[in-house]
C-alpha cells in the first residue's frame, strides 16, 4: 500500500486573511441590523411595565373612591372621595364599618414608573397626578390624586405621547 500525502493542498491550509476579514464584515453587518431591534424590544417592555403601572394605580385609586361611597372610609364634608396621596393606598385607612376598625389597604407598593430613571425620586414621585379639580388636558396636583399619568415628553410606539396614556 502507498500512502498519499496531501502537502500544500487547500484543505490543509485553512482561512486565508481575505476570508476572515469578509466574515467579520457580515457579523458586524448583521450585528447592526440587530441593534435598531433589540432598542424597539427594549422600548416595549417599558411601554409595557408603564400600561401595567398605570392599570394598577387606577384600579387602586378606583376602588378607595368605592370604599369611600360604601361609607367605609370616613370622609370629610368637601372632600371628593378620592386619595389625599398615592401613600395612604399602601398604608391603608381605617374601615368604619369594621367593629375592630381594621385597615384596608389598596396596593402592596407604589410602583414606579419605568420612564423615570432619577434614583432620588420615591415610587410615588415618579408619577404625575391629577386632582379632581383640574382639567384632563391640563392636569394639576391638588387636594386629592384622581388620575396619574407619565410626566414627560415621551412618545410611545403607538404615537400617543405617554403623558396621554
Amino acid at each position: 500500500m502507498r500512502r498519499t500525502r496531501h502537502r500544500g493542498t487547500a484543505a490543509a491550509r485553512g482561512f486565508t486573511l481575505i476570508e476572515l476579514l469578509i466574515t467579520v464584515v457580515i457579523v458586524g453587518i448583521l450585528a447592526l441590523s440587530a441593534m435598531p431591534l433589540a432598542e424597539l424590544a427594549v422600548q416595549r417592555s417599558r411601554e409595557s411595565e408603564l400600561r401595567s403601572a398605570l392599570r394598577q394605580l387606577r384600579e387602586a385609586i378606583d376602588a378607595y373612591k368605592r370604599e369611600v361611597d360604601e361609607g367605609r372610609v370616613a370622609r370629610k364634608a368637601l372632600e371628593t372621595g378620592y386619595p389625599p396621596t398615592l401613600d395612604i393606598l399602601v398604608t391603608g385607612v381605617a374601615d368604619e364599618k369594621s367593629p375592630k376598625r381594621e385597615k384596608i389597604y389598596f396596593l402592596r407598593r407604589i410602583p414606579r414608573n419605568p420612564l423615570d430613571d432619577d434614583p432620588r425620586l420615591t415610587n410615588a414621585d415618579t408619577w404625575g397626578k391629577r386632582s379632581y379639580a383640574s382639567p384632563a388636558d391640563d392636569p394639576k396636583s391638588g387636594d386629592d390624586v384622581y388620575d396619574v399619568y407619565a410626566p414627560g415628553e415621551g412618545v410611545g410606539l403607538n404615537g400617543i405621547p405617554y403623558r396621554n396614556w
